[in-house]
């Protein structure tokens, strides 16, 4: 692609209102990583019941094998991407979402063609690469002034598109006679020409302006040094947001991955648009707490403030399963009290979720005052959560196997919810005091391996 700079749009886009740069960044945003899902989620439509169970791998149930094996590669790329993902350069980042969109591209294919259990292998070539995408669309947005609404608009993409991708897939099977094998590919396909585009639009966006840097702090590349004196710097509150992210990430990835399977215990077995309009609410809610953040001016308010929310996202959580536990749960809108359930449960999540990818570490190195980049912690914290989801999988199969998807998922609620919850304040507290020996004049930020390693 030629260079952004001296394209008529990157020009006009650097003079625009930031209304209008917002409205184009977002939508650039959003539909390209919504275009991502069409790679990643649509095999979750399948249920691949006619080979459940394989004697071979220890009577793995066959769909959470797919599902393991994509996550070990998704997993295995949010590692990689801790070094990728924080070195990279603004201009290279359009050419890497095409070319690892067309490694996971070739990987669905390969799921085709393969017998099972062998195409387990395709699902793991094609988490690899995806676990980029997210860092890479990320990096085109941070460090400026309405971060918080950009980032807010990218990540009500992940929590529609699953849905919607696979509500897609499943259209393709029961109405288009699609092999559930071949549909990932071809629900793939339909979304490729958009994603093509919209990565086009990506590249045009002009650099952080230097209003955006004295406000947010300049972001740079962080080379091992830096990243490893970063760590260590601020380690305690680190390491409470990572623990509890690997719960957080475990319950996400349960929740979508097994969507198709806890709605049905819940009686909305013939009902596969409930994927997609279930979470139009949740994503609206989300955008809605998210970006009133962006009216907070001060930094270390708000990062108090992104805490404040996550932690009632996980409060709500375990209160709502309680309430529907209870018989305490209304149905309202024309909604039956279980599909309230599920959406208040999916707001709470994704409440504490989502500031993890876009507001969370924005604010907190524009708050301590670091020259860094987001993206560093991002996929620090999303290499350890697609852990502790495998993790999750496994033992779903191997230590309670009898436990319905529902009741399983109930139990989880409640141990999520309190965790996380505990772990968010022990963030906050720890970080709300780092902010305040956090420099003042934008001119004056420290490095990482300027600032003293944590106490």
């Amino acid at each position: 692609m030629s260079s952004p700079s001296s394209h008529p749009l990157t020009r006009w886009l650097d003079k625009a209102s930031p209304i209008a740069f917002s409205t184009y960044a977002i939508a650039a945003a959003f539909t390209t990583y919504f275009c991502m899902y069409a790679f990643r989620k649509p095999f979750g439509a399948g249920t691949f019941e006619g080979q459940a169970e394989l004697p071979l791998l220890g009577g793995i149930d066959l769909k959470i094998l797919f599902v393991v094996s994509q996550v070990l590669g998704y997993c295995l790329s949010k590692f990689t991407g801790i070094k990728v993902i924080s070195e990279m350069t603004a201009g290279k980042r359009a050419a890497a979402i095409l070319v690892v969109i067309g490694i996971a591209e070739v990987a669905l294919l390969l799921f085709a063609i393969l017998p099972a259990p062998w195409n387990a292998l395709a699902m793991f070539l094609n988490g690899v690469p995806l676990g980029m995408v997210w860092g890479l669309v990320f990096g085109f947005l941070e460090g400026r002034r309405v971060s918080e609404a950009l980032g807010a608009g990218l990540s009500a993409s992940y929590i529609v598109a699953s849905g919607v991708v696979k509500s897609v897939g499943k259209m393709l099977i029961e109405y288009g006679g699609v092999d559930e094998y071949w549909m990932p590919v071809l629900t793939g396909l339909i979304f490729a020409p958009l994603m093509v585009f919209c990565v086009w639009l990506l590249s045009r966006l002009p650099p952080p302006s230097a209003e955006d840097e004295a406000a947010r702090v300049k972001r740079e590349p962080m080379d091992g040094k830096a990243r490893k004196a970063f760590v260590m710097a601020f380690f305690p509150g680190l390491f409470f947001l990572t623990f509890l992210y690997i719960f957080l990430t475990a319950y996400r990835d349960f929740r979508d991955n097994f969507a198709v399977e806890i709605w049905a215990a819940l009686g909305y077995a013939e009902s596969p648009s409930i994927l997609a309009t279930s979470e139009l609410y949740v994503a609206f809610g989300v955008m809605v707490a998210l970006g009133a953040l962006m009216t907070i001016k001060s930094n270390r308010a708000g990062l108090i403030a992104v805490h404040l929310v996550m932690l009632a996202g996980t409060g709500l959580v375990g209160l709502s399963t309680l309430a529907w536990q209870a018989g305490l749960m209304p149905g309202l809108f024309g909604a039956t009290p279980e599909a309230v359930w599920m959406i208040l449960v999916g707001l709470g999540l994704y409440l504490a979720y989502v500031p993890f990818g876009c507001v969370l570490f924005d604010r907190m190195i524009a708050a301590i005052g670091v020259v860094a980049t987001a993206g560093f912690m991002i996929y620090v914290t999303d290499a350890f959560g697609y852990l502790g989801s495998v993790g999750l999988l496994l033992y779903k199969n191997f230590g309670a196997p009898d436990l319905s998807w529902l009741d399983f998922f109930v139990t989880f609620s409640y141990i999520t919810s309190v965790l996380c919850s505990i772990c968010f304040v022990a963030s906050m507290i720890y970080f709300e005091r780092r902010s305040r020996a956090a420099p003042t004049p934008p001119t004056a930020q420290p490095s990482a391996e300027e600032l003293p390693e944590a106490a």
